[in-house]
């Protein structure tokens, strides 16, 4: 892979640097071809993120490109596309706001700082990777300005892509510098750190009662409680967005025990012509087979199937199954053993790819760059360069175009089989070190070496034909009728309830989701729906909405609640609050029920409890007897408990409890140096401060949302 693709791949996720993401519009501009003139001029925006407009066609093209990039990690389909659009806008959010930021500070970087980056002690990780010296182990900076320097003078897409690559260096420098600014503030002063040190060395020994408070059914709790709760704590149940709830009922329409007879059924009659042919790769296309032939070998260790012991014991040559090979998608599968032989388990190659096609990153389709005779006259040109004595390496240079090798001196190392197209893998394994030759593929030419081979495992030629099981027309018509029936019965929310007890004996029950958001794409039970989560803020409460497909299941929903903006509604709140005043009156009634404290023995009696100890607590709160009661530890530590019961019982987490301080004492003081505790305190503060920041909930751009105004439009157009 290209230094430059490599490093950009590695910065393309990282939030902070969101405008790597807009430079590569330049090779979108034909995305919107035959689309809807839905995302240009005209429409309104996006969002609005403190007075800047975000513009719908320019956000659909960095979407695109997200969703270019995620298919080249093999993510596809609605729940990708979903995700493509709120990392774009998150990455549209903050890298606004730092700009901000940036600008207000006077945050910038200069060339040469750029260049000192780039080139000298600390470069980029990958950069420095890509560029070691095999004589010395050491970077060379060297070599990798003279390749920048060629991309400089390169093709439009090189410089294109150092464009994107220097700007995405300044972006990460700067963000360096604006965090740095927080992380130096944090300081630790002398007094602090004696403290804690000799807190730190605290130990005590208690005995104690615990009343713990279960799960009392009877104590009911009312929702003008909940809501005193929740007006003493008003910023705890703040809620910036309108959320919505739904009930739920899935009808599903996925393949039914007769769709999987008859799917076996078709497999089987087919077998005859399964077990004659001699063109394997044939009959599959030909007969629509649901696994295409690999025609390479691929060793047991390296095999994925769940019942490879079974396929492995059929003789060479004799047909297996059907047999039901489960997954995302089942299959009734047959299969047949071409060929065995004993092969290494991994090895390591180098080649020279002369390409005849290329995959487009942005479709994953092929792409024509070169007739076949001419390839092939290349890579036997070249050939004869290596065979007379020309430099593996200086050929790979000149001449590769595979982007994964090349700027490895066409290395691969450790591949297994089965990793690579058909003729490159059996060409690695089926040949001794130090063997050479042209290997054509459907990618091109490739001149190849075998540098070594580790292992040793029987290794195998399989031809699988699969049918896939899937529901019938009369399958689906039966679940999008039924479901149909349901809607057309439950007319409001009470008919809804009452259809559901009808359909409990079918095995079919009531489902719920709460706290959906406008832009969310995801339904807890349901997974990508985001036709549906449009649907349920189309409507209103107490709707029934018609039935959508979702999958292999027709849906039919219910909007049961609606929380506007602001502070929480009772209802949403009720599962947080309600426990905690639960545990609250039980805690008043074991009180009540204790009366005056007077010795731990007469609470033991009073609540049917046993008297407990905990003879070496500490005061950092890593305590097994007593889990994270904080309260019960710092009352173990207060000097005025020593000696006797504490007068009150303590409302903690799990119960209530009554406590007797039998002694407080320290551990002998280490031999230290303040100096250098505050020193260690400091960095590691700023170390945790530093991977907060590079967390999903970074704390800095969270409070500079908390402030910021920000209009999110993305329903009106996803």
């Amino acid at each position: 892979m290209s230094v430059i693709q490599s490093i950009r791949d590695k910065y393309a996720r990282i939030a902070v640097i969101a405008i790597g993401v807009s430079l590569v519009g330049f090779i979108l501009m034909d995305a919107f071809t035959g689309r809807s003139n839905m995302f240009e001029g005209g429409a309104d925006e996006i969002g609005v993120i403190n007075g800047k407009e975000i513009k719908p066609a320019d956000f659909e093209a960095k979407v695109k490109a997200e969703e270019a990039a995620s298919q080249q990690q093999g993510y596809t389909g609605d729940a990708a596309r979903q995700q493509a659009i709120e990392g774009v806008w998150n990455q549209e959010v903050t890298q606004t706001l730092l700009e901000e930021q940036y600008e207000q500070l006077g945050l910038t970087v200069s060339a040469k700082e750029v260049n000192d980056y780039l080139f000298g002690a600390n470069p980029p990780a990958n950069l420095k990777q890509q560029f070691i010296d095999s004589a010395t182990g050491q970077y060379n900076a060297q070599a990798a300005q003279q390749r920048i320097n060629q991309m400089k003078r390169g093709t439009a897409e090189e410089r294109n892509q150092l464009a994107m690559f220097v700007d995405a260096i300044k972006e990460e420098r700067r963000q360096a510098k604006y965090t740095s600014l927080f992380a130096n503030t944090l300081y630790f002063p002398k007094w602090l750190v004696e403290k804690q040190t000799a807190d730190n060395n605290l130990i005590s020994k208690v005995a104690y009662v615990s009343v713990p408070y279960g799960n009392d059914t009877t104590i009911k709790v009312t929702d003008n409680e909940i809501k005193e709760y929740i007006n003493a704590r008003k910023k705890e149940f703040e809620q910036k967005n309108e959320t919505r709830s739904i009930s739920y009922v899935v009808f599903n329409a996925g393949a039914s025990a007769a769709d999987s007879a008859a799917a076996r059924q078709a497999l089987l009659s087919l077998k005859p012509a399964f077990d004659s042919t001699k063109d394997y790769e044939s009959f599959l296309a030909q007969n629509n087979s649901a696994m295409s032939f690999y025609n390479g070998y691929i060793s047991k260790n390296a095999m994925q199937q769940p019942n490879k012991e079974a396929i492995l014991s059929a003789p060479v040559g004799v047909t297996y199954g059907p047999y039901l090979d489960g997954g995302q998608r089942p299959v009734y599968a047959m299969s047949k053993i071409i060929d065995m032989r004993t092969l290494p388990d991994t090895a390591k190659v180098r080649h020279i790819l002369i390409s005849t096609s290329q995959r487009n990153p942005q479709t994953g389709q092929m792409t024509p760059i070169r007739d076949d005779a001419s390839a092939k006259a290349l890579a036997d040109s070249v050939y004869r360069l290596l065979q007379s004595g020309k430099s593996f390496d200086s050929l790979v240079a000149t001449f590769s175009e595979d982007p994964g090798s090349k700027d490895k001196g066409g290395v691969y190392e450790n591949i297994s089989t089965g990793q690579m197209t058909a003729a490159f893998n059996d060409f690695a394994f089926t040949n001794p070190v130090g063997k050479t030759g042209i290997v054509p593929t459907e990618f091109g030419y490739h001149i190849m070496e075998v540098l070594s081979q580790k292992g040793s495992s029987p290794a195998y030629k399989i031809a699988y034909f699969a049918r896939p099981v899937e529901a019938s027309d009369e399958t689906d018509n039966t679940a999008s009728n039924a479901a149909s029936q349901f809607a057309a019965d439950a007319k409001n929310l009470e008919a809804f309830n009452a259809q559901v007890d009808k359909l409990r004996g079918r095995g079919i029950n009531k489902m719920t989701a709460t706290d959906i958001a406008e832009n969310g794409y995801n339904i807890e039970g349901l997974g990508a729906s985001r036709a549906l989560v449009k649907e349920v803020f189309n409507a209103d409460k107490g709707d029934v909405l018609a039935p959508q497909r979702i999958g292999e299941a027709y849906v039919v929903a219910a909007v049961t609640d609606v929380t506007p903006a602001g502070v929480q509604s009772v209802a949403s709140a009720r599962s947080t609050v309600e426990p905690v005043i639960r545990n609250k009156k039980k805690a008043a009634q074991i009180k009540q029920n204790l009366g005056t404290i007077t010795t731990l023995e007469a609470a033991s009696a009073k609540v049917g409890q046993p008297i407990q100890t905990a003879d070496s607590l500490t005061f950092n709160g890593s305590n097994q007897a007593l889990g994270f009661e904080s309260r019960v530890v710092g009352a173990s530590f207060n000097p005025a408990n020593k000696g006797k019961v504490v007068p009150e019982a303590i409302e903690g987490q799990a119960g209530v409890y009554v406590l007797r301080v039998d002694a407080i004492s320290a551990l002998p003081a280490t031999s230290g140096n303040t100096a250098e505790q505050q020193k260690v305190m400091q960095i590691q503060a700023r170390q945790t401060f530093m991977s907060q920041m590079q967390s999903g909930n970074n704390p800095i751009i969270e409070a500079l949302k908390s402030s910021a105004k920000i209009k999110d439009n993305r329903s009106k157009f996803y």
